[in-house]
């Protein structure tokens, strides 16, 4: 049920592997393809025995199952760091265990097996690598090492139970899972294809000479020495010593996590002052290493365990949790610095602590291995992430002739470290991933960058089109739903990139640039104007506004056939994007592209319009329908105790900046208020100003809270703009803004960290301008003349699925419905009431592009691009592509997140991409950690929401998982099946079919499930 683990035995495994492989390519889910294969015959030695990587998973989920360690071995893992066990083995874990959005929580500590449990799965790994090896690559010299890892006290080291584990990896050939392992790997002789009985019976009892001491948190100096030096001479095993990051210090630690924007992470002073101190440690590693030399023995020290921290969001069960991930790497780094520089570089450091592939051969070329890995294996792509990492570090490994570290050079990477971007909070952010979606059973592959695009733009399919040089074909997807690509292919604020999948790889696909590559490639601009009519037909749409929202509804309009007039004001179209955003942000060329492109349709535009327009006049002028694209402009006031006469909006400042720069005066020092896009434009423009010599954006909160988008933040920073954080403007005179210090509180519901004043302190801010950017608001007095209602707090009365308002045939969209938006957001409206008129009128046609591509070319390339980090080129976008993982036509991230390979992904054979595969949840395999929850798109969770195979009745009877269970297995087989509340018995024909009233793609996946997958069951 759930979280209870049923070992599988071990021929069950094998089944599986060796089947799972003839029939697939594949083995627990990895591609062949993906499998990895040193090519150098280079091996490094540890403690008298061969290794062909330095790399592998950290005592953790990762190593917690047999199934486990073989993925990690097929991804390139090599040094196996077994799951810490203890003589409490029957532990009630909560659940979820684990919270790895970004930086990693765990509530996890030693395996959730009984001890005699791990040692058999150890014992089966050890079996599955050696066939393995030998059969995949024909490899007789072991190249990997188990390592065992055991804690918390001595006197559980001690007991029988642990004990007889210790003795038993030692030594497996007394036991009975070593003896089973053999006969059954013999009786299977004829299914291998280069394995015999004598390499079977070559296969070592000794599993590991080499163990690594985990300590609780608080245990004594005394107590851990006592451990290890039991180890190192009763047990004569070569020793590492766990240490944990609180050596550093509370206040080192404390600065180091604000410093890199971790600032919301809360620590406890007690578990630094109860836990062993710098001083206490180096001593007891001096006594150590030299009582190691005195037994023989290899000494060193495991860097680092997690860091406790406080549970302040409710993102786990209790009130601690444990830190790890990126967050904990300069940490690590640099207390391996430290140490290794006491000891002259003399010291074993085994690390782990936020490795990943951009880190791993600078941490291996100080002369620190083996490395461990955990946090990196439970995000997207998985155990593949260990191929590449395998892979970079195999070309360094020759470099390795001694065992001594590099002190300078592992001084030089941590002093790095807190700068490094890919280490600092705001290269993630806080903002999530998931999409406001029910994870369905069946069919749940989805694009998140479609979905959070507002128009819902085809991205994978435009990225995959002007990956294959296809242009024109990319250009016309684009326009299909959006008639600005020009526009929104350079300054669009990106929605869908803050859904990319990728962000939880490295940086997001440079989706907007690539929109950019398709327009600029695959616009005919003498094509154009090809599509416009010669006669309008009835009825007529008026549009009031010539931005953003009233362009794009004219244009699907009026490419439908309908007689569109956009009236406007101003002299030019374009709105905001042509008269308020600033010229080295967008140059008016772009504007131009992309109103060529709508003027094709014919739509007629009346500029210089009168501003008091008549909704009944227009109606009276024969316009059936009319569009308000009106904007929002009404600059709002900052709220000052004095000066506030003095202070300029930014959209007004940005006016005259577009117009004419040379006419704008602002004196030497001027600060922004605001942290939006809008404020970032204002900066900038200011910097630009002449006689400006600094420029200061005033913020109340982190800049990690900031809704401006991180490219736009860093352009400004990086032309010496200064954010001045968690400050709120209080009084501006005789040239100093005063402001209120601020604090940040707890979060509110989207998870954005409030703050409080800090009563009584100020900052003063010598400025000779204030520019406001704090928002702009709608005239509702232009829609309550025309018959629109407007309640007292702003809401104006409209059919969210129209937008049409109270007044018949009247729409609203754009900044004047939403209040100031994003480009992409007016455009969605704009594209919302032209559908809404098409359909009133009978004339809406939208069948799409049908797109061709080569579906299973696709498929292996998307799995090839699984688990590789891979940053974006800003100045070559020719492979940019390469990096987009395709997520609506295969997803499968639940598959690759799973430590355990829990979650299915079932080849369904019904034809059509959307049936490549689909997903099933194996219930004995899953201890509901949270992880596939944690990365799927979809607010739901697999281990829960999906499909769920049961091995047991009382499973099925204890779970409430839609799921199955085979009853018997025979030519008709017979299953217990709960759907929808539902519990019914389900007997399929020879062909497939099933008499019952379930959905059929239920019962074609359970059908699937059972004939290509039979080894599940």
């Amino acid at each position: 049920m759930g979280s209870i683990m049923r070992p599988m035995p071990f021929r069950k495994l094998l089944n599986w592997v060796l089947a799972e492989k003839e029939r697939y390519g594949s083995i627990f889910g990895l591609p062949q393809e993906k499998f990895f294969q040193r090519r150098r015959e280079v091996y490094l030695q540890l403690f008298g025995e061969y290794l062909e990587n330095a790399i592998g998973p950290a005592a953790g989920p990762h190593t917690q199952l047999a199934q486990n360690i073989v993925a990690a071995f097929l991804s390139g893992g090599r040094f196996f760091e077994l799951k810490t066990v203890q003589v409490l083995d029957q532990l009630d874990i909560p659940k979820p265990c684990i919270a790895a959005a970004d930086e990693c929580y765990n509530v996890e500590w030693s395996t959730e097996l009984a001890i005699e449990e791990a040692l058999e799965e150890y014992v089966k790994a050890w079996f599955l690598l050696h066939i393995l090896q030998k059969e995949l690559w024909g490899s007789d010299q072991r190249g990997f090492i188990f390592n065992m890892s055991v804690g918390y006290d001595l006197k559980g080291i001690k007991s029988p139970k642990v004990d007889q584990f210790i003795e038993g990896l030692k030594d497996a050939s007394n036991t009975a899972i070593f003896q089973e392992c053999k006969t059954v790997l013999k009786e299977e002789i004829k299914r291998f294809a280069v394995v015999d009985e004598g390499f079977i019976d070559s296969i070592s009892p000794n599993i590991c000479n080499s163990v690594t001491l985990s300590t609780m948190h608080g245990c004594p100096p005394a107590e851990i020495e006592t451990i290890c030096r039991y180890l190192l001479a009763e047990k004569k095993l070569h020793t590492f010593v766990k240490l944990n990051p609180t050596l550093l210090g509370y206040e080192f630690v404390k600065d180091a996590l604000a410093r890199m924007g971790y600032n919301y992470i809360h620590l406890q002073e007690e578990s630094f002052s109860h836990d062993l101190q710098y001083e206490d440690g180096l001593a007891l590693l001096k006594r150590l290493q030299g009582f190691a030399q005195e037994q023989e023995r290899g000494f060193g020290v495991k860097l680092s365990n997690t860091l406790p921290v406080k549970n302040t969001k409710g993102e786990l069960p209790g009130e601690e949790m444990y830190l790890s991930g990126r967050a904990l790497y300069p940490l690590t780094i640099n207390l391996a610095s430290r140490l290794a520089a006491e000891f002259a570089g003399r010291l074993k450091i085994s690390y782990a602590g936020g490795g990943d592939a951009f880190n791993i051969v600078r941490i291996f070329a100080t002369g620190i291995w083996p490395i461990t890995v955990a946090t990196t294996l439970l995000k997207p792509g998985g155990y593949l992430r260990l191929q590449q990492i395998a892979g970079e570090l195999e070309s360094h490994l020759q470099d390795r002739a001694t065992d001594t570290i590099d002190v300078e050079k592992l001084a030089e990477l941590a002093a790095g470290a807190f700068k490094d971007p890919d280490y600092l909070k705001e290269k993630r952010g806080v903002r999530s991933r998931k999409l406001v979606k029910k994870l369905p059973l069946t069919d749940c592959f989805i694009a998140p960058c479609t979905v959070g695009c507002p128009i819902g733009q085809d991205i994978p399919e435009y990225i995959r089109l002007v990956g294959e040089q296809r242009y024109r074909e990319a250009y016309e997807l684009i326009i299909e739903k959006n008639p600005l690509p020009f526009i929104t292919g350079t300054i669009c604020t990106q929605h869908c990139a803050a859904k990319c999948t990728r962000l939880d790889y490295d940086e997001p696909v440079l989706i907007r640039a690539i929109k950019k590559m398709a327009a600029e490639n695959g616009c005919r601009p003498h094509e154009q104007r090809e599509g416009q009519a010669t006669a309008r037909k009835t009825p007529r749409v008026a549009i009031i506004g010539a931005g953003p929202s009233g362009l794009a509804a004219g244009y699907f309009l009026a490419k439908a056939g309908m007689g569109v007039t956009i009236f406007d004001q101003r002299e030019k179209p374009g709105g905001t994007v042509e008269y308020i955003i600033p010229p080295f942000r967008i140059a008016r060329e772009v504007i131009a592209n992309d109103l060529e492109l709508i003027k094709g349709t014919g739509v007629e535009f009346k500029l210089g319009a009168d501003p008091n327009f008549s909704v009944e006049q227009l109606k009276r002028d024969g316009y059936k329908y009319v569009y308000l694209a009106i904007g929002a402009g009404e600059a709002k006031a900052l709220d000052l105790k004095s000066g506030a006469e003095k202070v300029v909006s930014a959209i007004e400042f940005l006016e005259k900046f577009k117009a004419d720069r040379n006419t704008v005066q602002l004196g030497k020092k001027v600060a922004v208020i605001g942290g939006g896009d809008v404020a970032m434009d204002a900066a900038r423009a200011a910097l630009r100003v002449e006689g400006v010599e600094r420029v200061y954006i005033v913020y109340r909160r982190t800049k990690e809270y900031m809704p401006a988008s991180r490219e736009e933040l860093k352009a400004a920073l990086a032309e010496g703009i200064i954010l001045k954080e968690l400050l709120s403007p209080y009084s501006w005179s005789e040239g100093v803004l005063q402001c209120q210090k601020m604090k940040l509180s707890e979060p509110d519901a989207s998870g954005r960290m409030n703050v409080v004043a800090q009563e009584g302190e100020f900052e003063n801010i010598e400025v000779d301008a204030v520019i406001s950017a704090i928002g702009q608001g709608v005239d509702y007095s232009i829609l309550q003349k025309n018959g629109i209602e407007v309640n007292a707090q702003g809401e104006i009365a409209i059919n969210p699925a129209t937008n049409e308002t109270n007044v018949e045939n009247v729409f609203l969209g754009g900044d004047a419905l939403r209040g100031p938006a994003t480009i992409v957001e007016a455009i969605a409206d704009g594209r919302k009431v032209a559908g809404a008129i098409l359909a009133r009128e009978g004339a809406l046609n939208d069948l799409g592009i049908r797109l061709a591509f080569a579906q299973e070319k696709r498929l292996q390339e998307i799995n090839l691009k699984k688990g590789t980090l891979k940053a974006p080129s800003f100045l070559d976008l020719s492979n940019e592509y390469e990096r987009c993982l395709e997520c609506g036509f295969v997803c499968n991230i639940c598959v690759e997140v799973c430590p355990n390979r829990a979650n299915i992904a079932v080849k369904t054979g019904n034809g059509g991409y959307k049936n490549l595969n689909q997903i099933i949840h194996v219930d004995g395999m899953c201890n509901e950690c949270g992880n596939c929850a944690t990365f799927c798109p979809y607010d739901g969770a697999p281990y829960k929401d999906k499909l769920t195979l049961f091995w047991r009745e009382e499973d099925f009877t204890n779970s409430q998982n839609n799921g199955f269970l085979l009853l018997a297995d025979k030519e008709e087989p017979v299953f217990k099946l709960r759907v929808g509340g539902r519990v019914l018995k389900v007997t399929f024909d020879a062909s497939g079919r099933a008499g019952v009233d379930v959905e059929k793609g239920i019962l074609n996946l359970i059908w699937a499930a059972y004939k290509g997958y039979k080894y599940l069951f």
